[in-house]
């Protein structure tokens, strides 16, 4: 049993597709505290305008929060990022897709919480993209305040033999590794790419941007063909 943990984020980029398709378990890490300017409320779009944000506005105290419990209090932020979608990708050859995607949580949902939002768009992609890792809450396990433990506890509790970690992690994790072993879990850092690249509507190439650009300019089958990589340090 292959499983990753980590944090949601909005609309997230293609290597995140890469990590959850990579494992068994996918485990939603938002019981972590709420960091600004990070990937959870935003992200980077690609279209003959060149590269620009869409950003949840949050308010500045979330940062005292876990991401669960960061509210989304004005909506009209969805009807920004909707016209900005469409401005940007009317002229894609798969718009159509992006269109299901603006209409089912732009226009005709409203959120409340950050976390809801995220977790829905990404089952939601997984599903169009044929990604069949089983997602899970990390309030769903027995949570230790040790954040080693945190982890070691959510994976023995899943039955965890190996943890994919993003590579990030390695700051707090190198040092740590008899810790996983004790346990029989495998630690291994996922390396992201080298991806393919696919006709975008504006050149250079620009691979770490959402996966909303793959969605507006590739059929639903052949995304997952450009999420795959099969490196891991």
């Amino acid at each position: 049993m292959k499983v990753a943990i980590l944090q949601s984020n909005y609309l997230p980029w293609k290597g995140y597709f890469d990590l959850i398709n990579s494992v068994d378990v996918f485990v939603i890490y938002d019981c972590a505290k709420y960091t600004k300017n990070d990937w959870r409320n935003r992200n980077i779009i690609y279209s003959k305008q060149g590269k620009q944000w869409l950003t949840i506005p949050i308010s500045s105290s979330s940062v005292k929060l876990c991401i669960d419990a960061v509210r989304i209090t004005d909506s009209r932020w969805q009807n920004i990022h909707a016209k900005t979608l469409v401005t940007s990708y009317s002229r894609a050859p798969q718009f159509n897709q992006l269109r299901e995607l603006i209409n089912d949580f732009l226009l005709h949902r409203k959120w409340d919480y950050l976390t809801k939002l995220n977790t829905e768009l990404i089952k939601w992609i997984n599903q169009r993209i044929g990604i069949t890792t089983e997602i899970r809450n990390a309030r769903e396990f027995s949570l230790q305040q040790n954040r080693i433990e945190r982890l070691l506890g959510i994976l023995t509790e899943i039955g965890a033999k190996e943890y994919l970690s993003g590579p990030s992690a390695s700051a707090y994790l190198v040092g740590q590794e008899t810790f996983f072993e004790e346990r029989g879990i495998k630690l291994r850092y996922k390396s992201y790419g080298p991806y393919l690249p696919y006709k975008q509507l504006k050149e250079p190439f620009e691979s770490s941007v959402s996966i909303i650009d793959l969605i507006a300019n590739l059929p639903w089958e052949e995304i997952k063909l450009h999420i795959g990589s099969s490196n891991t340090l």
